[in-house]
This record gives structure tokens, C-alpha cells and sequence, in this order.
């Protein structure tokens, strides 16, 4: 049994996406959308729940506008648990403003960014994570991110969260009912003894830890990486660049320095979106802004830096034919807490291949897969996101963390024997922070954070 909407208003806007097209859609949600699509559509039989009838659409006037077909859904049986109507027309703007203009006139107010579905939240038709995988299904660029929202929407986290709440509360329980006992009220029942409690937060602690390690991956596979090509110049940065583009995008000539500004360009690898970035080469890779030799180069500096910086991953490219000089070494050493892969490029020219390095030739495409297979590695976890739960965005991934934090602070208070009533404050913390991920204790402020990042009309 759905609880009844908490909104006395009808919201209406424009549901895809600006621009012409064969179909657009204006959507409206509240207790007056059916009398104000009848109102506007106009067909031989009458609006029934989940049926799509053919009609047409007047504009303010009760002038025909265009053919139409409309869909409507009953309370709470809709994605905003309200009742709400779909008009399709052809998508020209013109005939979806008009029929925006006349739903307004008719009593609905446009919606706010995200309003639909944090209607369907507010209404239980959704928690927090599965709306957040709403936007994060509408701005997916590779399959891996749909199938990562897709599970998330059908509610994967929120599954995997419910065994860590459900023991929380039954510890909760019970000692808060051990408290009542030893208070005299019952004294032959037993009190909560430390080795049950010391189990049940250390089974808490665990689940919720595997959790927390899926965020760097899960995060990554949201958001993309960004991957820079660094090294000195005339080494093939830029033909690599091109390689792994599969298209020519940066000038490749064999005067070194001809690339003196960073290039970037998007591309897919297993699924993550990547900002593949193609840096001018350092001369001495230690060396100053001051000695560079011309304003230009000192912008290419200064940007390589920045790039380097950034970067979720570094490809080190250096010569296969030559040693790494001392510079080299001292970059490769500053490189090492960060994730990077060392190529030496110009493979097919080489009579030896380093072994400390991934040989390649950008020229001829020798051991390209192997390069792309590395990055994917550094990239990846092993298990496909897409087929299990994971944490996505930061918000979720503090909530856990504070979890953690409260269920250590509970573990170490019953390991020192303090009073239940102390273990009770970290465990009640732990489970407020639970609440806050799947939006049971989400302040409003952070729903607003949230829902506005939406497009209107979703």
C-alpha cells in the first residue's frame, strides 16, 4: 500500500531532449494531470492507465495543433506514484512549447530540473541511489556505464545494503533489551554477551569494507579517467596518440617539438570513457620555465604540468633505442605512488627491447592490443561493475566511510567493556549514515544538490 503523493500540484515539461526530431513528449505529473490532458487531447475513447490512445492536441485557443498520442497512468502505478499523462507529437519545438504554454494556462506550473523523479523518490517509487542512477543512465556514453546505472536502478546497492542494516538493528535491539533486563526489569534473561556483539559488527564491518572497495573502479567507470602521454620530445607521443585514437588527430613530423600544446580527445576502453591527453615533450623533463626558449614552449610547459598532474593515469613513453637518462629516472621515480605505465616506443627500430618496459611500435601497430590491455588492468578491477553492486559517486562512498567509522569506534568500545549506551551512539551513527545513502535521512539541501544536476523533464 503506497502512502498518497505529497504534492498538491501538477507539474509539466518537456521530456525529450531540445532540438527536432520525429517524436517529442510532454509529460505531466500531479492529482490534476488527467483533467488537464483532457482538456488538451482530444480522442474517440477515454484516457485508461497504461494504455496508449490516438487523438490530437489543441493549443490555448482549441485550435488543432498536431496528431498525438497519449499514455496515462494511474496513482501510485507511475514513475512518480502520481497520476501522469504523456503527450507524444512530432518533435518540432514550436508544437511542444504551444502544448507546454496551454498545459500551463491549464493549471499545471513547470517543473523544476529533476522534478519527476524526485517526485518518484519522495513518493517511494525510488530510493536516493536508484535516482541518482536515473541521471547517471541519461548521460552514459559507453554500454558499461548503461549496464553499471541499469543495475543500479533496479536496485543492486540498495540490495546489498539491506543484511548490514537488518544486523544493525537487530544489534541494536538487541542491546537496548539487554539495557532493560540488566536494569532489574527481567533479571533471569541474559545480558548481550561482548563475543556475540565483537561478531556481529565485525560481520557488519567486513560486508561494508568489500563495499568501499568497489568505489575507486565504480567511480571511474561514472565519471571516466583521464590518461596522459608524457615523455620528451620526438619519442612518439603523438603517434601513439593517433594509434590509440585510430585516426590521425595530432601532427606527427619527425622534427621533434612539433607538438607545443596539449591535445585531448575522448575515447572508449572496456567500457570507461577516456580523455586521451597528448602533451608537448619536456626537452629535459626536470627543466625550469626559464629555460625554455620561447613563450609558446613555456605555455607547453606549463599545460604538460597541469595534464600530468591531472591525470587519472600516466603512459611514460620514452625511446626503445636509448637508455633513460637521469632525468627520465627521476621522473619515473616521482611516478611510482601514482599509477603509470613505462612504453618504450620505436620497437620495430630497436635490436634490444627493455625489460622493464611495454615495447610498442606507434609506427606499425606492433604490440598495440598489449598496451591496450595494460591500461585496461590499471584501469579495471577483475569482476565486470556491471554485475555487481557498487558505489558511484562520492556521496556514497562518505556515507559508507562514516559506517566504517562508527562501527570501529562500536568495536573498540566493547572491546574496552564501556556501557552499552556508548556502543549504542556509534551503532545508531552507523545506521543513520546507511539511511543517508539510500535516502531514508537525507537532508534537504543535499536532495536539492542532487536533483538539480537533472535535466527538466526527467
Amino acid at each position: 500500500m503506497f502512502p498518497p503523493s505529497l504534492y498538491i500540484d501538477t507539474i509539466v515539461a518537456i521530456s525529450t531532449p531540445s532540438g527536432r526530431g520525429g517524436i517529442g513528449i510532454v509529460r505531466l505529473s500531479g492529482p490534476d494531470a488527467w483533467k488537464i490532458a483532457r482538456e488538451i487531447f482530444c480522442a474517440k475513447k477515454e484516457l485508461q492507465h497504461a494504455t496508449a490512445i490516438y487523438g490530437h492536441v489543441t493549443d490555448i485557443k482549441e485550435v488543432r495543433l498536431d496528431e498525438a498520442v497519449a499514455t496515462a497512468f494511474t496513482s501510485p502505478r507511475s514513475y512518480t506514484g502520481e497520476d501522469v499523462v504523456e503527450l507524444a507529437t512530432h518533435g518540432a519545438p514550436v508544437i511542444l512549447n504551444a502544448l507546454l504554454e496551454t498545459a500551463i494556462a491549464r493549471g499545471a506550473r513547470l517543473a523544476e530540473p529533476g522534478e519527476f523523479t524526485q517526485r518518484a523518490f519522495a513518493n517511494g517509487r525510488m530510493d536516493l541511489t536508484q535516482a541518482e542512477a536515473v541521471h547517471d543512465l541519461i548521460a552514459a556514453r559507453t554500454l558499461e556505464q548503461v549496464h553499471q546505472a541499469s543495475a543500479q536502478l533496479s536496485g543492486s546497492l540498495s540490495r546489498e545494503l539491506r543484511q548490514p542494516k537488518e544486523t544493525l538493528l537487530r544489534l541494536v535491539a538487541l542491546l537496548e533489551a539487554g539495557m532493560d533486563f540488566a536494569s532489574g526489569e527481567l533479571d533471569d534473561v541474559e545480558v548481550v554477551s561482548p563475543e556475540l556483539i565483537r561478531g556481529e559488527i565485525l560481520s557488519t564491518l567486513s560486508h561494508l569494507t568489500s563495499l568501499a572497495e568497489t568505489f575507486r573502479t565504480g567511480s571511474l567507470l561514472r565519471n571516466g579517467a583521464a590518461i596522459a602521454l608524457v615523455g620528451r620530445p620526438n619519442v612518439g607521443k603523438s603517434s601513439l596518440f593517433n594509434r590509440l585514437l585510430q585516426r590521425d588527430r595530432a601532427i606527427v613530423t619527425p622534427i621533434a617539438g612539433t607538438t607545443r600544446d596539449t591535445l585531448e580527445e575522448d575515447i572508449s576502453l572496456a567500457g570507461i570513457p577516456i580523455r586521451l591527453v597528448d602533451t608537448a615533450g619536456l626537452r629535459h623533463l626536470d627543466e625550469t620555465l626559464e629555460q625554455a626558449p620561447d613563450t609558446v614552449e613555456v605555455i607547453g610547459i606549463e599545460r604538460t604540468r597541469e595534464a600530468l598532474a591531472e591525470a587519472d593515469l600516466v603512459i611514460f613513453v620514452h625511446d626503445a633505442r636509448e637508455d633513460l637518462n637521469v632525468a627520465e629516472r627521476q621522473l619515473l621515480e616521482q611516478l611510482q605512488l601514482r599509477p603509470h605505465l613505462l612504453v618504450a616506443n620505436k620497437s620495430d627500430l630497436a635490436a634490444d627491447r627493455p625489460s622493464a618496459s611495454l615495447s610498442v611500435s606507434a609506427l606499425t601497430g606492433e604490440n598495440l592490443p598489449a598496451l591496450q590491455q595494460e591500461l585496461r588492468t590499471k584501469l579495471q578491477s577483475d569482476t565486470a561493475l556491471s554485475e555487481v553492486a557498487a558505489l558511484t559517486t562520492p556521496r556514497q562512498n562518505e556515507a559508507i566511510r562514516q559506517a566504517i567509522e562508527a562501527l570501529e569506534l562500536a568495536l573498540t568500545a566493547n572491546q574496552n567493556a564501556l556501557p552499552h549506551e556508548v556502543l549504542l551512539m556509534d551503532l545508531h551513527r552507523a545506521r543513520l549514515a546507511l539511511d543517508s545513502l539510500t535516502g531514508a535521512t537525507t537532508p534537504d539541501d543535499i536532495l536539492g544538490r542532487i536533483f538539480s544536476t537533472f535535466c527538466i523533464g526527467k
